[in-house]
């Protein structure tokens, strides 16, 4: 099977991102983006995911976090968008049954890699505290906007429902369910011929 390794970079006046994606690694992890508790959850992913995955990232943080968190987001769909290439043979989804906990949390994740970019997060229960995270203000909605970037330009439909208190918790258990819902979509199966579509496209 050819190697779905990719190097990819985006650069724009706000943030340079470079990125090193093995989808079919061992999940080896080197990941800097100046942006601390996004750099736990990436390697989280990829820990989970078995994807050996390097970012180094630069951006304006002196203005916030922002910038940072959404280009990253974005060039990481960029590089997993290349590394699984036609998606031939692909077991193109990730099931429901996907669930992680994390102490009181717990993430359920069903995506499909379907080229329809699209993100529904639903909490079930008590929503969390919107709280922030670290002193550069991390958030539930930093989170959103990261998912929102990667699956837009990842070509992926991507379910998350959670629960939690803690929202330490409740992303950790939301980034180690993608990385392993992601694993499971993307492997190669050898009984699938071709693209795993009746329109023989995705």
């Amino acid at each position: 099977m050819k190697k779905r390794t990719v190097k990819h970079q985006r650069k724009t006046t706000e943030t340079n991102v470079k990125i090193e994606l093995n989808i079919d690694g061992t999940g080896r992890f080197r990941v800097y983006t100046g942006v601390g508790f996004l750099d736990h959850m990436l390697s989280l992913f990829a820990r989970h995911g078995c994807f050996d995955l390097k970012i180094i990232a630069k951006g304006d943080l002196e203005v916030d976090i922002h910038h940072t968190n959404e280009d990253v987001g974005i060039a990481l769909g960029e590089a997993f968008a290349k590394a699984i290439g036609n998606k031939k043979g692909i077991r193109r989804f990730g099931s429901m049954n996907v669930a992680v906990p994390m102490e009181e949390a717990l993430a359920r994740i069903a995506l499909d890699i379907s080229g329809r970019p699209s993100l529904y997060m639903r909490c079930v229960g008590k929503p969390v505290p919107p709280t922030y995270i670290d002193r550069q203000g991390y958030s539930l909605n930093s989170a959103k906007q990261f998912l929102e970037a990667f699956v837009r330009n990842a070509g992926i439909n991507l379910h998350i429902e959670y629960r939690g208190e803690d929202l330490h918790h409740v992303l950790e258990a939301i980034f180690k369910a993608l990385g392993r819902a992601l694993c499971d979509a993307t492997r190669v199966d050898p009984r699938i011929k071709g693209v795993p579509s009746t329109k023989g496209k995705l």
